[in-house]
C-alpha cells in the first residue's frame, strides 16, 4: 500500500453489536434447547432430561445462585461425579459471571481445603459420596461456603448431608428463565481447574470462554463426531472440565450418557442399551473393558470410538481394541491447554501395516489440535525448533487460544511458563521425519497414572519424613493397568530398618492412596559427582521392578 494511503478495509468498517458477540460455549446449550428442545441431551439411571429441561435446569441453577449474590469473579466449587448436576453446573455457573472450580474426588481433605480457600469458593455443591472429604476440608477455612447438597438417586451408600438445603431445593427457588448474558469480553474466565505441580501447592489453571468455545468445537473437528453423538461419561468431568466435552456435547447437540463409577459390567450394558458412540478415558478404563469378561459385549455390533491420554498406550492395548472392534484415538494434552491438545491424526495408508507398525505409528503424540494454533518441540535455551530427525531431544511447547490465561495469583509461575512466547509443557520429546510428536522423558517428574498426576516431588517430601528414611528417589514404573505407577527407590538411615508395607502405609496417612508408591526398593541411591540422584538410573531399574499387590 503506498506511504500515506489509509486501509480502506479499515475505514467506517466497525465493529459493532451486530457484526461481533464474545465466543462463550454458553451459546451452545442455547441453540440445542432451541433447535432440540425434546431430543434428549442427558441420561442417567431412571433421569432422563432433554435438551430443553437441561437448558431450563442450567438457567434456574444461574439464577438461584445469582440471587445468592454469586456474580463476576465469584468461584462455585462442585465436588461432584458424573451426573447431570455436575453437566448443568458447566453452564449455570458462567451464566451467573462466575467461575466454575471442579474439584478432583480422588484427593484428599487437605488439598481440597486448600483449593477451596485459595480459589475463595462462594458456593460449594457437593455429593453426599464425599461428604468426610470435605467436611475435613471445610473445618479450618476461615470463611466457609455456602454448601449445597447433591442427593444423587443412583448413590445409595454413606455419607452425611453438609448443606442448608438440597440441589433440587435450591432450583426450585430459581428462574427457568433468567435472563443470562454473555460475557462482555470472551477473554473473562469460565474455568479453575487445579493441578499437581512438581513442588509445593496445586497450581490454579484459569480458562476463558475463548477457549473453551474453542476446544468444545475443536473436540467435534478432531475426532469427526457426527452431529447428535452419544457420548458415555467414563472421563471425569472434574478433570480438565472433561476435556472440555460438556460443551462440546452441547455443540453436537448429542446425548451424554453419565456414570458414576468406571466398572465393565456397567459400561458394556449402557454402551449396548443406548448406542454410546464416543468415549475417553486413561489407559486403565480402556485395559479393564480389553480384559472384561467377553459376555459383556455381546450384543454391541455399531462403532464405539474412543480417546486415550496419559501415558501412551502399549501395543498391547491398541491391539486389544483393535480386537473387541473398538476405534481407539490417542491424544495428548495438560491442565494448562483445556485437556488434549495434539492428537495422532490417521493415515489410511497406516491400517495396511503389521500390528507392531500401525501400534508404534498409533502410539504417538501426533500433531496439533486443529483450533491450537502452535505445537512445536523446542530447545528451551534457544526457543528453535529441533530438527525432526526423530533423535534430537526438546520441550514440547504450545501457543494459541486453546492455551491458558496462567495460574490464578501466581503471577512468577504465568511467567515462567510463558517464558518466550510459548506455553513450556516440561515435556521432552523427539519430532519424527513426518513431523508428529514423541514424548520420551518427563522433564518434571510428573507421573501419569490412571490419567492423574502425581508429583514424585510430593511423595518423596512424604516419605523423606518417615523416621527411617535418609533419601528417597521417585520414579515413574510402567503399568499395564495404570499406565504409570510410583516407584519409590529408598535409603535408610544407618542403622534403622523399614519395610516396604510401612513406606506405603505411611504415604496413605498422608496422601491420595492412588499417589502411594507401588514398588519400594531399598538400597543405596545412585548419585552423580556432586551428588545429584541418578533418576534416569532408576528409571530403568523400575523396568524390572515388582509391584507391591
Amino acid at each position: 500500500m503506498p506511504a500515506g494511503r489509509a486501509n480502506p478495509y479499515e475505514q467506517d468498517l466497525e465493529r459493532n453489536a451486530a457484526n461481533f458477540a464474545p465466543l462463550t460455549p454458553l451459546t451452545f446449550i442455547e441453540w440445542s434447547a432451541a433447535v432440540y428442545p425434546r431430543r434428549t441431551a442427558v441420561i442417567h439411571g431412571a433421569r432422563r432430561y432433554t435438551w430443553g429441561e437441561t437448558y431450563a435446569r442450567a438457567r434456574r441453577l444461574a439464577s438461584a445462585l445469582a440471587r445468592r449474590g454469586v456474580g463476576a469473579g465469584d468461584t462455585v466449587a462442585a465436588m461432584l461425579a458424573n451426573t447431570p448436576e455436575m453437566y448443568e453446573c458447566h453452564f449455570g455457573v458462567p451464566m451467573t459471571g462466575a467461575v466454575l472450580n471442579t474439584l478432583n474426588t480422588r484427593l484428599d481433605a487437605a488439598a481440597i481445603g486448600f483449593m477451596l480457600g485459595h480459589g475463595e469458593a462462594k458456593v460449594l455443591l457437593t455429593d453426599r459420596e464425599f461428604a468426610g472429604t470435605i467436611a475435613g476440608a471445610l473445618a479450618p477455612l476461615e470463611r466457609r461456603p455456602i454448601v449445597i447438597d447433591v442427593d444423587d438417586p443412583e448413590y445409595a451408600g454413606p455419607g452425611d448431608r453438609l448443606g442448608e438445603l438440597d440441589y433440587e431445593a435450591f432450583l426450585a427457588g430459581g428462574d427457568p428463565g433468567f435472563d443470562w448474558q454473555p460475557p462482555a469480553d470472551e477473554w473473562q474466565a469460565i474455568a479453575l481447574n487445579y493441578t499437581s505441580g512438581t513442588t509445593g501447592n496445586p497450581k490454579g489453571v484459569v480458562y476463558s470462554h475463548r477457549g473453551a468455545y474453542l476446544n468444545g468445537v475443536g473436540n467435534i473437528l478432531t475426532w469427526g463426531m457426527p452431529r447428535h453423538a452419544v457420548y458415555l461419561w467414563t472421563l471425569p468431568m472434574f478433570h480438565c472440565n472433561g476435556w472440555c466435552f460438556p460443551w462440546t456435547m452441547a455443540a453436537n447437540a448429542g446425548t451424554n450418557v453419565c456414570l458414576r463409577r468406571v466398572d465393565p459390567a456397567l459400561i458394556f450394558p449402557l454402551i449396548r442399551a443406548h448406542g454410546v458412540t464416543h468415549y475417553c478415558g486413561a489407559p486403565i478404563v480402556h485395559t479393564s473393558l480389553i480384559n472384561a469378561d467377553p459376555k459383556l459385549r455381546e450384543g454391541i455390533r455399531h462403532k464405539v470410538s474412543a480417546f486415550v491420554a496419559g501415558a501412551a498406550p502399549p501395543q498391547s492395548m491398541i491391539e486389544g481394541m483393535e480386537r473387541i472392534g473398538f476405534d481407539l484415538t490417542h491424544v495428548y494434552g495438560l491442565t494448562e491447554t483445556y485437556g488434549p491438545a495434539t492428537v495422532c491424526a490417521k493415515h489410511d495408508e497406516w491400517s495396511a501395516l503389521d500390528a507392531g507398525a500401525r501400534a508404534e505409528r498409533n502410539g504417538r503424540q501426533g500433531v496439533r489440535y486443529l483450533l491450537e494454533e502452535g505445537c512445536m518441540v523446542m530447545d528451551p535455551a534457544t526457543m528453535q525448533p529441533v530438527p525432526a530427525d526423530g533423535e534430537t531431544m526438546g520441550e514440547i511447547m504450545f501457543r494459541g487460544n486453546v492455551t491458558m490465561k496462567g495460574y490464578l495469583k501466581n503471577p512468577q509461575a504465568t511467567a515462567e511458563a510463558f517464558e518466550g512466547g510459548w506455553f513450556h509443557s516440561g515435556d521432552l520429546a523427539v519430532r519424527q521425519p513426518d513431523g508428529y510428536i514423541k514424548i520420551k522423558d518427563r522433564a518434571k517428574d510428573i507421573i501419569i497414572s490412571g490419567g492423574e498426576n502425581i508429583s514424585s516431588l510430593e511423595v518423596e517430601d512424604v516419605i523423606c519424613r518417615h523416621p527411617a528414611v535418609l533419601a528417597v528417589a521417585v520414579v515413574a514404573q510402567p503399568d499395564a493397568r495404570w499406565g504409570e505407577t510410583p516407584c519409590a527407590f529408598v535409603e535408610l538411615k544407618p542403622g534403622a530398618t523399614a519395610t516396604a508395607a510401612e513406606i506405603t502405609e505411611h504415604c496413605r496417612a498422608h496422601l491420595a492412596r492412588f499417589k502411594a508408591p507401588r514398588a519400594v526398593v531399598f538400597g543405596a541411591l545412585p548419585r552423580t559427582s556432586t551428588g545429584k540422584i541418578q533418576k534416569f538410573v532408576l528409571r530403568q531399574q523400575a523396568r524390572s521392578v515388582s509391584a507391591i499387590e
